[in-house]
């Protein structure tokens, strides 16, 4: 049975009246199957919706042809969204509204980066579950890895700094890329000075490793991590604990860098030893140290910038991949501290 428009014709007439006086161009996309379609315009037109929502372009749909017209540019920017989301879905992939806001931003930017290539790349499966860059930041950021001995990956919460690089080292563990991995984060909250907890000192510094231990729950079974862990081919320690040592054949991954201290930044870079990578997230607004401590995060950016070897990649509030509102509040506190530091200046 033909598929036909869900669009009230009222509508859709509007628009194209509202179109005659500019320029405008008419553009047919031709959806293979009924299934296909189905899955382009979503549950209930729920996909559909969202790219009216955001074009003016009048989007008719009959049986399996999709008719775009509009002012020149946007229709083609609209057809190629509809194309783009095509080739996705012929890939075996699904589509839901987060993909496709990113492939409406790619494709209106005119980004290098397609949405195909970014969707596509699957670092990781675990129980059925492919773990992939979900932004244009995110794939950048997985290839500078790739490219690079050292990525500097800065950015806010949820953009996937620590989760996408531990899903790259335990790839690389897997594909015999490196024997081990080393994960490490300073306990800038009780100053690396754990005496007065209780327990031993595993238990003591728990606290501040449990995100990575959860992150890592996530591509790989208990059972297995624990051997790994065992064995030491996994290491999860606070940093003081690197002190001293060359980290050989090792994914070395410095979480939270932002509360490092210029001197423990320094000693940490200077551990990587022959066949090892090293991945520094951190978030240089969430800054943790004692007043008047500079970051090392914050200074390793003046030292290093442009060092053959090193990659920095600044993530942003686009590459949020949480729950909406957490990519408004970003913004918000953003605009916020613009707003204080703009203040402070003319003060």
């Amino acid at each position: 049975m033909p598929l036909l428009t869900r669009r009230e014709p009222s509508r859709a007439s509007r628009r194209l009246t509202d179109t005659l006086s500019k320029e405008t161009k008419e553009i047919k996309v031709v959806v293979p199957g009924d299934q296909a379609m189905v899955e382009l315009l979503g549950h209930q037109d729920q996909l559909l919706k969202i790219i009216e929502s955001e074009f003016d372009s009048s989007i008719l749909v009959r049986g399996n042809e999709i008719t775009i017209t509009g002012e020149d540019r946007e229709s083609e920017v609209v057809a190629a969204i509809f194309r783009e989301l095509l080739e996705l879905i012929s890939g075996g992939q699904r589509v839901s509204a987060h993909e496709l806001g990113e492939t409406i931003q790619m494709v209106r930017g005119a980004e290098e980066l397609t949405p195909t290539k970014v969707f596509s790349d699957v670092i990781l499966v675990h129980r059925g579950t492919a773990i992939r860059p979900k932004t244009a930041g995110q794939k950048h950021y997985v290839d500078a890895i790739r490219k690079q001995t050292i990525t500097f990956a800065i950015g806010p919460a949820g953009t996937g700094k620590t989760y996408l690089a531990m899903a790259m080292a335990v790839a690389a563990l897997q594909q015999k890329q490196v024997s081990r991995i080393i994960l490490t984060r300073p306990a800038v909250e009780a100053g690396e000075k754990l005496g007065f907890l209780p327990g031993t000192l595993y238990e003591k510094v728990d606290p501040y490793l449990r995100p990575l231990y959860d992150a890592l729950f996530d591509m790989m079974d208990a059972d297995r991590f624990q051997r790994l862990l065992d064995r030491g081919t996994i290491e999860v320690a606070p940093l003081a604990f690197m002190r001293g040592r060359t980290l050989n054949d090792a994914f070395i991954i410095l979480d939270e860098a932002q509360n490092t201290s210029p001197e423990q930044m320094k000693m940490f870079l200077t551990r990587l030893g022959f066949g090892s990578r090293s991945v520094v997230t951190g978030d240089v607004t969430q800054i943790d140290l004692p007043g008047g401590t500079c970051s090392g995060l914050k200074q390793v950016q003046d030292i290093l910038s442009g060092l053959e070897g090193v990659s920095f990649v600044h993530l942003t509030a686009r590459d949020v991949v949480r729950h909406e509102l957490v990519q408004r509040m970003v913004e918000a506190y953003k605009r916020f501290d613009e707003r204080i530091q703009s203040e402070g200046k003319k003060a």
